[in-house]
């Protein structure tokens, strides 16, 4: 008797697409996962609130309070989704000896030695971003763009000593670590002067590139947005800003599809860089709205996104990163169904007749275009995926989530 799956080859193959080369391929693309989603983007600095255009909400039982039970979430998270991945990190997550006092500007490779022995055990890469918000030196919502030299250097130097920290971590690794730069730096009315903070940030950003890595070790990106919460009139570090100080300096300029306007598709956005940078790092959230980084679902815009990387035959040009944070519901759970639903949206494209679509446009036959990409939606992707899940050794359906619970139950509820 035949499987569901045998049957979902059967219908694909009769579209001429190879389920077994699907998911072959899908096993080799790895996600970034965000650790911040662990403990509400707090990290390890007993600092206090967020700053920086930044709001979690929620207060969900079980938040991780040192760095022992986040990476304790991270592996349960990892456990239950199919693949092998990535871990990305922010700088205020580094780990002190007791007593140890080290402010981000004197930051070592030592600080995230026991996140790379972590990574190392488990044959996962790490990314890597420095945190410009949430410290007294961030207070005016002005970092890298600061009138003010003193707090403009200390910047610059937390983004020199971020770089030499990401290139230590791909160089151990063996995997290029992406250092993505962004930074909160904004007015919440109508500033007097736009140009003057611009060449401020390119000043720094010229002095925070001056460090040369092998590119084998680290991956270099700019992250542009255009409003955040206190900064609605005006963002220093723009698309347009960032997009032209790439491609003169040669690295890559990383797109969250959260930080443009509301019509703004970053899946448009996808298939023309690809035309000029590289690599495209990109990280993937649910804005609301507005970029309210909710939790990761299988909706449209995923799906094109995901379409974008897959027809082109970038999915090792598009490195792709998870950013959302969610303290209304259990944490674990947002991660894995955050990377679960990019892991689903990358395979329907997998699954997708590229090569027959294009025909169909490029002979004008859109009729049977529009027909064909209808009928594809309720394709036996399903069956494909839970195949999927089974040879990864992971529980398909929402078996998974029993698990959860059960971590739930014996772990995190036991938090104060």
């Amino acid at each position: 008797m035949n499987t569901a799956y045998d049957l979902a080859k059967q219908k694909y193959a009769a579209l001429g697409v190879d389920t077994e080369k699907a998911l072959a391929e899908l096993g080799r693309i790895p996600i970034s996962m965000h650790c911040w989603q662990g403990d509400d983007v707090i990290g390890f600095e007993n600092r206090g609130g967020l700053t920086g255009g930044i709001q979690t909400t929620g207060n969900y039982p079980g938040k991780a309070r040192n760095p022992q039970e986040l990476m304790a979430d991270i592996e349960k998270a990892l456990s239950l989704i199919p693949g092998k991945h990535r871990v990305n990190l922010h700088a205020s997550y580094a780990v002190f000896r007791d007593g140890e006092a080290v402010d981000r500007d004197c930051l070592l490779p030592e600080h995230f030695a026991p996140w790379i022995a972590f990574a190392k055990e488990r044959g996962l890469g790490l990314d890597f971003n420095p945190t410009l918000f949430s410290h007294p030196m961030a207070e005016s919502n002005l970092t890298l763009s600061s009138p003010d030299e003193e707090i403009r250097a200390f910047w610059v130097r937390h983004c020199r000593a971020t770089r030499k920290i990401a290139a230590e971590m791909g160089r151990q690794l063996g995997t290029p670590c992406l250092h993505n730069i962004w930074i909160p730096d904004g007015f919440k009315d109508m500033p007097a002067d736009k140009i003057g903070p611009r060449m401020r940030l390119k000043k720094s950003l010229d002095e925070i590139f001056a460090d040369q890595y092998d590119s084998a070790y680290i991956v270099d990106s700019v992250e542009s947005k255009v409003f955040g919460i206190g900064l609605e009139a005006f963002t220093v570090g723009s698309s347009e800003f960032y997009l032209a100080y790439a491609a003169q300096k040669g690295i890559y300029t990383l797109l969250d599809n959260g930080h443009y306007h509301p019509t703004e598709m970053v899946s448009d956005k996808i298939p023309t860089l690809l035309a000029f940078f590289e690599k495209v790092p990109l990280h993937v959230t649910r804005p609301m709205r507005w970029d309210s980084d909710h939790v990761v679902l299988l909706e449209d815009e995923l799906r094109e996104i995901a379409k974008e990387v897959v027809r082109n035959d970038a999915t090792e040009r598009v490195l792709i990163g998870l950013d959302y944070f969610d303290a209304s519901i259990n944490r674990v759970s947002a991660w894995v169904v955050g990377m679960r639903s990019m892991q689903k949206a990358l395979l329907s494209a997998l699954l997708t007749p590229w090569d027959k679509l294009r025909g169909l446009q490029d002979s004008g036959d859109t009729t049977r275009l529009m027909m064909q990409q209808e009928e594809l939606k309720t394709y036996p992707m399903g069956a494909v995926w839970e195949e999927f899940c089974a040879r990864q050794g992971v529980p398909a359906g929402e078996a998974w989530f029993d698990a959860v619970v059960q971590y739930e139950n014996d772990v995190l509820s036991k938090r104060d």
